[in-house]
């Protein structure tokens, strides 16, 4: 399919963008919260896509999509607004209007694993996004990228969504969100020096826990419980309150209470619904805690598979043989090697010679 486009490359739109983790105060950035707090964390691996654009010249296939992670090359005909093979993608890719005297391939990767809890969703319709913005005049700043992004899973495929997993991708960083009124929400880049930057990204560990984040039955139960307590209920609060927490404790490079509001976060998630917390979890939690660990925060909304965040103690050796033990427990679960990011959503150009 690549060849039936075109075999020279005028143009290369390449982007990237950092997936999420520690979303400490996560479901307050929800339509049924109303407002809400968000600490969060961008990472990498990111998610990657490239643009190789050419004349259209009478070509029939407009658009082309290489699904790397998947194996899958197919056409998108967003004329037809029928998403059928990958409905993120094309319904982003519909949304973005494609010039028509342009032909574009569209490869997209991840080195993250789909069904992560780690935003990995929100990162690739970022980064799809970004590289498309930049086929029509006008450039999207952050915001608007990571709220073009949220509204194709929301108004597009009728999806629940928050705001939090699209605006860590776009900006990167160490994050304090605050929701004022769903979906409006401002965004403060938690700056820190080197030194503690560095000690935090040395201490933090991703555990993927060997299956793709399935539990969407659990999530509209709790979606239910939490839409008729309102947003003022004590459930909610109780999440809130952990990304204040958080954010303070990065500012003192405090890491026992950032270890605190990390476990207090996911505590919370567990009185939402105990299968929030699920049995793999809660394993990976107790080998942690022979550790050393300071903390750990089931990711994303939790549920089944997924991943977690754990926040190691001061020693290296330590981190190292917590990682060797979960991983020889059960042969599904693997550390995912991170390294904060210190930028969002980047999209460069390069001329194909």
């Amino acid at each position: 399919m690549r060849d039936s486009i075109h075999t020279q490359l005028p143009r290369i739109i390449n982007s990237a963008a950092p997936i999420r983790i520690c979303d400490n105060g996560g479901w307050t950035d929800t339509w049924f919260a109303d407002y809400g707090k968000i600490f969060n964390i961008g990472v990498y691996p990111y998610a990657e896509v490239q643009v190789e654009v050419f004349p259209r010249d009478g070509r029939a296939e407009q658009i082309a999509i290489y699904a790397e992670n998947y194996g899958e090359h197919f056409v998108a005909h967003p004329e037809e607004h029928v998403w059928a093979r990958h409905p993120l993608l094309e319904a982003a890719i519909e949304r973005m209007n494609v010039p028509k005297d342009i032909a574009v391939q569209v490869t997209i990767f991840s080195q993250a694993p789909a069904g992560a809890s780690t935003g990995t969703s929100a990162a690739v319709t970022v980064a799809l996004i970004g590289a498309l913005d930049q086929l029509t005049p006008g450039r999207l700043a952050p915001h608007q990228v990571a709220y073009t992004a949220h509204s194709v899973e929301v108004d597009m495929l009728k999806r629940q969504s928050g705001i939090q997993d699209q605006l860590c991708s776009a900006f990167g960083g160490i994050n304090f969100i605050e929701m004022q009124k769903y979906p409006h929400a401002s965004v403060s880049q938690i700056e820190i020096p080197n030194p503690i930057w560095w000690e935090l990204e040395r201490r933090l560990v991703l555990i993927y826990l060997g299956n793709s984040h399935d539990s969407s039955q659990v999530h509209e139960m709790v979606i239910r419980q939490l839409e008729n307590a309102g947003p003022t209920c004590k459930q909610l609060d109780d999440l809130r309150v952990t990304a204040d927490k958080s954010r303070d404790a990065v500012y003192a490079g405090d890491f026992a209470a950032l270890g605190r509001a990390m476990i207090e976060n996911t505590e919370a998630q567990g009185r939402l619904h105990p299968a929030l917390i699920s049995r793999g979890a809660q394993r990976v939690i107790a080998i942690a805690k022979e550790h050393g660990a300071l903390g750990w925060k089931v990711n994303g909304a939790g549920g089944e598979g997924g991943s977690i965040t754990i926040l190691g103690s001061a020693l290296s050796h330590q981190k190292r043989a917590m990682i060797r033990e979960i991983e020889a427990e059960n042969s599904l679960c693997r550390s995912i090697p991170i390294y904060l990011s210190r930028h969002g959503l980047r999209v460069w150009e390069e001329e194909h010679r």
